[in-house]
């Protein structure tokens, strides 16, 4: 035993116990992240339910089924609530989404399962997605054209089915109208507002520019005004139709079909229709704008503002880490000085996140982005433009939280190539500079890349500094859009990481945000593997490249 012992057998036994289990515990975190975060997307069946209450009433529910759990019949009691003929220990509960909002209290209601008195998931039950107010859950009675029936016994489906996808195609149409071409003339508006008022502080307001300006206004406005009659127009049509339904009241209820996303019967379906509608369900997660207070919706805004502003840190934290690494190792003298950058450097990669956003507000916000206003946008005072939270803040903000991890890995890699590359280059002619340019650089490439994959990796999961230099819960536009300079720096953006606080703590309807949560987690360490992988495949064709000059 003893000789096992210095052999150091144990500690290799120790060291790859301690790697597979650390694996496992990842794995399975992910793995359970995505079971929560995609089982969302599944389309479960619709029961319609009669429960007995315990004065002896009986109800109906209509809703599906978003969780079970069983509990003591203990807690029950202690809470108030006794079961009848019910002596067992524990009981099942489930947590039915019920929709509706306009005519219930709650979307979400617990019922137990000793009080259902019957279970059925007829197949005509339908289940409405809507952009307001939530989903609503019952059967289809009727369609409606400017109050007139247009469907009939069998064919209703059909013709529900052919509405919606009219009203989506005229929503959708509107909605582009409004973003691209009236927000295009809004935004020209503004910037003849700003030039207006530059030339009144630089006393340059002369007859010929207020008139130039004021026509130019003018034609603006009747362009606004045409594109504006044909969105009311637009809207007008969209609001034509609607749907009669029946509710889990009994109630017939007449539901304007413009708030009409998509119908669905998911106790009618088949396999090869529950898996369409699960990837379309993906889709439309990571394509369309969060609604209802993030809780429904997709995420493509906050998707689009992570990589957005992870790609702009690492732009603007590749040349300065890799600058900063060559001066300390190929320039520098080997003095108490150097050792000191370079223990403050390895320092700072400890400081707190929070710490690099307080410094990102005060410094780069209030200080460098209002001094900005001052010299080049004094026209928009006292309006801020750069001195606010923005993308370039954040951007900037946690390119100096990742700086010394491109500093320390870069120059780890300047120190494995050998010098007698540097002493060959020198005595053949070439100039330091067309030795670092030429020969040092490629070969450390790889470290560099190295540097930035964990650089990419910590700061698109960072939320606090951003919550002081950027992120907002809803951002009305893009940092990128149509009108020049195309990418506005100065404005809001959303976030992942942010985003799935906001709906985790922040959400007004727990219940419905839950999956959500593990949704976009999922998404977000999907986001941060792809920029990852991205960087690991240009990291290993540069160290393929360059292979023959290490030799």
């Amino acid at each position: 035993m003893k000789q096992w012992f210095n052999s150091g057998k144990p500690w290799i036994w120790l060291t790859a116990g301690s790697v597979s289990i650390s694996l496992i515990a990842v794995i399975g975190l992910l793995v359970l992240i995505g079971w929560r975060g995609l089982s969302f997307f599944w389309p479960t069946a619709i029961h319609e339910m009669e429960v007995r209450a315990n004065d002896g009433s009986v109800s109906t529910i209509i809703g599906e089924v978003y969780d079970t759990e069983t509990i003591p019949l203990e807690r029950l009691r202690e809470s108030g609530v006794e079961l009848a003929n019910y002596d067992e220990e524990t009981l099942e509960r489930w947590l039915i989404k019920v929709g509706n909002r306009e005519y219930v209290p709650l979307d979400f209601t617990w019922v137990l399962a000793p009080q259902i008195v019957r279970d059925e998931t007829p197949a005509d039950l339908a289940k409405l997605e809507r952009s307001k107010d939530g989903n609503f859950y019952g059967y289809v009675v009727d369609v409606l054209e400017n109050g007139e029936s247009v469907a009939h016994g069998e064919n209703v489906r059909e013709v529900l089915e052919q509405r919606i996808e009219r009203v989506v195609e005229l929503n959708e149409q509107a909605a582009d109208l409004q973003d691209s071409e009236i927000g295009a003339i809004n935004y020209q508006l503004n910037e003849l507002r700003l030039e207006r008022r530059a030339l009144e502080l630089e006393g340059e307001l002369t007859e010929a520019e207020k008139a130039r300006i004021a026509a130019e206004e003018e034609q603006l406005r009747q362009d606004y005004q045409v594109l504006e009659d044909k969105l009311f127009a637009l809207r007008e049509q969209a609001s034509r139709d609607a749907v009669v339904m029946r509710d889990m009241r009994g109630a017939e209820v007449t539901l304007p079909m413009y708030r009409m996303l998509a119908v669905y019967y998911p106790n009618d379906m088949n396999i090869l229709e529950k898996i369409g509608h699960f990837f379309g369900q993906i889709g439309n997660f990571v394509s369309e704008n969060p609604r209802e207070a993030n809780t429904e919706g997709g995420v493509f805004p906050a998707i689009f503002g992570t990589v957005f502003m992870v790609l702009l840190m690492s732009v603007i934290v590749t040349p300065f880490g890799v600058v900063a690494a060559i001066y300390l190792h190929e320039y520098a003298g080997k003095n108490a000085v150097t050792r000191l950058i370079r223990i403050a450097v390895i320092n700072l990669a400890g400081v707190p996140s929070i710490v690099y956003g307080v410094f990102g507000l005060g410094f780069f916000v209030y200080m460098v982005g209002g001094s900005l206003d001052q010299i080049f946008y004094p026209e928009a005072l006292p309006s801020p433009t750069f001195g606010t939270p923005g993308v370039m803040w954040a951007a900037i903000t946690l390119a100096i939280l990742t700086l010394p991890v491109v500093i320390v890995s870069t120059e780890e890699g300047l120190s494995r190539i050998p010098s007698t590359l540097r002493e060959g280059s020198l005595a053949l002619g070439a100039t330091k500079a067309e030795t670092l340019w030429r020969i040092i650089i490629p070969m450390a490439s790889p470290a560099i890349m190295t540097g930035l994959i964990l650089a990419v990796a910590r700061a698109a999961g960072e939320v606090a500094p951003l919550m002081l230099v950027g992120v907002v819960k809803s951002a009305p536009m893009l940092p990128v859009d149509g009108n020049f300079p195309y990418f506005h720096l100065d404005r809001k953006f959303m976030h992942l990481g942010f985003h799935i606080y906001d709906v985790g703590f922040q959400s007004p309807n727990v219940e419905a945000a839950r999956p959500l949560v593990y949704a976009t987690s999922f998404l977000l360490v999907t986001v941060i593997v792809g920029l990852n992988l991205t960087a690991i495949g240009v990291r290993n064709h540069l160290r393929e490249k360059y292979r023959s000059l290490e030799h």
